[in-house]
């Protein structure tokens, strides 16, 4: 029996990269679908793909950052897919640069959408997955809000942030049989990466003790495994993805 055999997922941020390779692995163990990303044609590409393999799939767009358009999409999602099981909060974005040059615009906008996102998100279902008493829900965080980098701290602190808010939920949640658990992927093969110049992925590879970036199905390997029936007794923790660079 495959291991999301009727179960309903939600991904954001599902239109590419890790998102969509989440999506896709959790249709080909049985579960139904529901891709969220900022754009219709994205959301829509993700969907389509999945019902090929004959799995339910919707295509919402939204934008993470917006409590009241995020609601909406809630309501609408549990109106036609009839239920939630488990939530993905993996929608997120970079705007890099030294904290002395970085402008308020761009350390909000990076906030907004990767820990309040998941906040929007997370709060919007919650309600249904304490009347099911039951639920998963996986929160995509980074091995930058373990160990910081520079040029990031926009980025450190909304994944930080998001550690902090995954142990929170969890803690709340327990008692309603509900699990809330972060990965924390490290340098994965994604269009954030793919900018990366010879010399700088040269010197990334130096601190990688398995010497390659990750793909993005590892990380959907890893949602499965905290998403399917192994991760049953696992709560408020941080699944590290990161070929053994941070230890």
């Amino acid at each position: 029996m495959s291991l999301l055999q009727g179960k309903i997922a939600v991904v954001t941020g599902a239109g590419r990269g890790i998102g969509r390779a989440i999506a896709l692995r959790f249709a080909a163990e049985g579960a139904d679908v529901v891709c969220v990303s900022r754009t219709a044609e994205n959301s829509e590409k993700v969907a389509s793909e999945i019902r090929t393999t004959g799995r339910k799939a919707w295509a919402f767009a939204v934008d993470v950052s917006d409590g009241v358009a995020v609601g909406a999409v809630a309501e609408n999602l549990l109106t036609e897919a009839g239920r939630a099981d488990i939530l993905v909060n993996n929608a997120g974005i970079t705007r890099d640069g030294l904290l002395m040059r970085m402008s308020e615009e761009d350390w909000d906008t990076v906030i907004d959408t990767n820990l309040k996102g998941a906040f929007h998100f997370t709060r919007a279902l919650t309600r249904q997955f304490l009347k099911l008493r039951a639920g998963r829900i996986i929160n995509v965080a980074s091995v930058i809000g373990l160990i910081g980098n520079a040029g990031q701290c926009n980025y450190a602190a909304s994944k930080a942030g998001l550690i902090g808010f995954t142990k929170s939920v969890a803690r709340e949640l327990a008692s309603r049989g509900v699990t809330c658990n972060a990965i924390a992927p490290g340098f994965i093969n994604t269009d954030m990466t793919s900018v990366l110049g010879e010399e700088l992925r040269t010197q990334l590879l130096a601190r990688i003790p398995l010497n390659s970036l990750g793909e993005a199905e590892d990380i959907a390997e890893a949602a499965l495994y905290l998403a399917g029936p192994g991760g049953r007794y696992v709560t408020g923790q941080v699944l590290v993805v990161d070929g053994g660079m941070v230890m």
